[in-house]
């Protein structure tokens, strides 16, 4: 699909789609837990699906209605699949099944699309066959298609923390394994999703001992998980999207759905925008944006990947230079991130550098063009939002990508007034 965004101011009240991060954790503990849980208010998306599926195919009973999803755990013991596991395009779910499926009594065989088939899990590999299950590569190379002999034991085993989710994965299966687990993370990126994994194990009382650094912990085996009732917050990822669209177009937005509380890592994006100059505040609980003007400034990206690719085309925007830095692993999700903003805001007239770990954006603006979306949701909806502002329509393609964490995003933008 290619879409076409044009010059717009949006105003009005949306509500932010349900966090996907949130959604998979409670889907993923719920299949694990003695009885049935109920998830309120998840996110209905492409990757969310894909948990759900993967779940399902490990023994897990799950009724998904349209405002509450059941499921019936299978009390730390998942089943031999009939078939694959496919993930679709979710790199979460790949990487939060492989724990999963090391508690398997046998073999479970797990793939995804084209972009998963890049997507490294080599450090997860490694670490799971250090606890006591087997897992391995088809290609010998890191990449899926992974098959996985369980069940996991328990012991020691360390993980480069390229991605938070390698040690999500890890907490959220150790504690089912046969012996006590201890499990040292090296460089850990993206830490606030680690402390999400730790919230929701508490929520269902998983026991395990963390530092406070988040280099070591350690996890008793043979627990037991208990269901849980719980609303899913709003998704600050997405919300990045909205916010961004209001700032850029000029207009005025309310957000709901958002928990100022919650531990989600892009949460600290309203406070770098707020540094940029732009005026958000919290009013009766909602997200209140006035669109403005905003001024380059230099972002420590590490926790907030998801949010280099709204970000970047922001910093086009935004007067002075804007350096997006200590980010690496943006080059490890669904594309390149780095490279391909870099890439496609060129053909829009950004004076863009690409570093090893970010990019230099030097503001001035954008003249509209042609982009590829390169199938990534989150590229698809920065690019879109980036014709808001921009001097021509901004045409994008793979559009359909922004279902994978955003299915309304075309209807709500359109209800607050974009031209697409």
């Amino acid at each position: 699909m290619i879409v076409t965004s044009e010059k717009s101011r949006l105003d009005g009240t949306a509500a932010v789609p349900a966090s996907k991060s949130h959604t998979i954790r409670a889907v993923i503990l719920g299949s694990l837990a003695d009885g049935e849980s109920a998830i309120e208010l998840p996110l209905d998306s492409f990757d969310t699906r894909s948990a759900v599926a993967a779940v399902k195919a490990l023994g897990a009973g799950i009724e998904t209605g349209n405002d509450i999803w059941l499921i019936n755990g299978v009390a730390g013991r998942p089943k031999i699949p009939e078939n694959i596991i496919d993930v679709g395009n979710s790199g979460t779910t790949l990487y939060m099944i492989m724990g999963t499926a090391s508690l398997v009594d046998g073999l479970t065989v797990i793939t995804g699309d084209d972009q998963i088939r890049r997507r490294t899990a080599s450090h997860l590999v490694e670490a799971l066959n250090m606890l006591g299950a087997e897992a391995v590569s088809t290609r010998g190379n890191g990449l899926a298609p992974i098959l996985i002999r369980g069940p996991l034991k328990g012991g020691s085993t360390s993980v480069a923390g390229v991605t938070s989710q390698y040690v999500s994965s890890l907490l959220m299966a150790c504690p089912f394994g046969s012996g006590d687990s201890e499990i040292t993370v090296t460089a850990l990126n993206e830490r606030p999703y680690v402390h999400m994994t730790l919230d929701w194990m508490n929520i269902v009382g998983l026991d395990v001992e963390a530092s406070a650094d988040l280099s070591r912990f350690t996890v008793s085996g043979s627990q037991t998980c208990r269901p849980f009732v719980r609303r899913i917050p709003g998704d600050f990822s997405s919300a990045t999207f909205l916010i961004c669209a209001a700032v850029l177009s000029g207009g005025t937005m309310s957000l709901t759905g958002l928990d100022m509380n919650d531990s989600q890592g892009d949460k600290t994006v309203v406070d770098i925008l707020k540094a940029m100059g732009a005026d958000i505040t919290v009013l009766d609980g909602d997200l209140v944006v006035r669109g403005g003007s905003i001024k380059g400034t230099e972002i420590d990206m590490n926790a907030i990947p998801d949010a280099i690719p709204m970000l970047s085309v922001m910093a086009c925007y935004a007067e002075g230079t804007t350096v997006l830095g200590n980010v690496p692993q943006a080059r490890l999700k669904e594309t390149d991130r780095i490279a391909v903003m870099a890439k496609e805001l060129v053909k829009l007239g950004a004076d863009v550098e690409e570093l090893p770990d970010g990019l230099v954006i030097r503001g001035g603006g954008l003249r509209g063009g042609s982009v590829h979306g390169h199938g990534d949701h989150r590229v698809v909806m920065a690019m879109t939002i980036a014709g808001f502002a921009s001097d021509s329509p901004v045409r994008v393609d793979t559009a359909e990508a922004a279902g994978v964490t955003f299915p309304g995003f075309w209807d709500t933008m359109r209800s607050l007034g974009a031209r697409i």
